[in-house]
């Protein structure tokens, strides 16, 4: 099980904790150290759409109307704190910490 975040994203924290505590192994893929691969980013792009872009982000927050405009791909490539967190590659491929991930996931 991958969960790809960042190590100081508290939903990130939160998700690790409770795959933990219902017995996985879940490692955690800081996409700030580790960034997206191209094909990452478009498998992700194509299960969750607009979704995952995070546009209540401080860093998108931070970008002009140019680069906000730019494709998804690249604007995780360029900046991958914009991606939402967390996506967890496990039973299946999830993104955030609602109640459905979580059910799926547990």
């Amino acid at each position: 099980m991958i969960v790809y975040g960042i190590k100081s994203c508290d939903t990130v924290k939160k998700a690790m904790k409770a795959l933990e505590a219902a017995g996985h192994a879940p490692v955690l893929r800081d996409v700030r150290a580790a960034p997206l691969s191209p094909e990452e980013i478009a498998e992700f792009e194509a299960a969750f759409g607009a979704k995952l872009i995070n546009r209540a982000s401080t860093t998108w927050r931070g970008l002009d109307e140019a680069e906000r405009a730019q494709p998804a791909a690249e604007l995780l490539a360029a900046h991958p704190t914009l991606m939402k967190r967390p996506v967890i590659r496990g039973r299946s491929l999830t993104i955030g910490w609602d109640k459905a991930a979580q059910e799926a996931q547990l």
